[in-house]
């Protein structure tokens, strides 16, 4: 797990919590066979630090399999990488999707070349089918 800086994190509305082991600083893109955005209020706070897009933008770049929810697409349009992909999201950043050239589809999960996206935690059954089926290509 990494994050802006190492730590333990309790999710906003649940009891979930995650331990980041390392910063995107400490990390290259090799050193990882997918990346996985997560949705919520993370999105918001991941797509204003500048190491964590330039991150996202190289490990996009590499082809390998990187995956979004909810609001995690829009750590993917700070990057510049959403081209003309079709993906979901959360449907309220429809708008900020398809003014990044992204053709937006309100479906559980959409696969698009190594980009996997869903919409909402129901989703999460589908959304990790998709990342599975990527990662054994």
């Amino acid at each position: 797990m990494i994050g802006i800086l190492p730590g333990v994190y309790k999710a906003y509305n649940s009891d979930v919590t995650v331990h980041v082991q390392k910063s995107v600083t400490e990390v290259s893109p090799g050193d990882f066979h997918a990346l996985v955005i997560p949705g919520g209020r993370s999105p918001a706070n991941l797509r204003e630090d500048k190491a964590v897009v330039e991150f996202v933008k190289k490990f996009f770049e590499t082809g390998k399999p990187t995956a979004a929810i909810c609001h995690g697409p829009q750590v993917l349009v700070t990057a510049g990488v959403i081209g003309k992909r079709t993906l979901t999201g959360f449907p309220e950043i429809e708008g900020e999707l398809t003014a990044a050239g992204g053709t937006f589809k309100d479906v559980e999960v959409l696969v698009d070349g190594n980009l996997v996206t869903s919409r909402i935690p129901g989703d999460l059954p589908a959304f990790s089918r998709a990342v599975e089926k990527l990662l054994l290509r």
